[in-house]
């Protein structure tokens, strides 16, 4: 898995196969799919070509996701910890009717990224 978190390595794929350490590898630094060993004798090895379609899979689910307003108004938001302070700042100075600053901060993160 990349450091963003979307799927890119055929271990992404097998950890949602199944449960449990099911698998592991002759070379546990050339994880590809000549090295995949299984461990768990109730499990058959996948097909490459089923690995592989898990994989994309993953993908495309991470992809719909992170392309999604929900994502989008995810990476603008402030900290929950600043907007709590805002929250409070606002509620001191007696604008939680709308016009203080942590409702105006959210109001124009979802007006950019409104929902489809």
């Amino acid at each position: 898995m990349r450091i963003d978190g979307r799927p890119n390595e055929i271990e992404d794929a097998l950890r949602h196969m199944h449960n449990g350490a099911w698998f592991g590898w002759s070379d546990s630094k050339n994880k590809v799919y000549a090295n995949l060993i299984i461990h768990d004798g109730s499990k058959s090895k996948p097909t490459e070509s089923a690995v592989n379609a898990k994989l994309v899979e993953l993908q495309d689910a991470w992809d719909a996701e992170n392309d999604s307003y929900k994502s989008k108004r995810r990476s603008e938001y402030k900290s929950v910890a600043d907007q709590l302070d805002q929250l409070y700042h606002d509620m001191t100075a007696g604008k939680l009717d709308g016009t203080g600053e942590w409702h105006k901060a959210i109001k124009a993160v979802k007006d950019k990224y409104a929902k489809g």
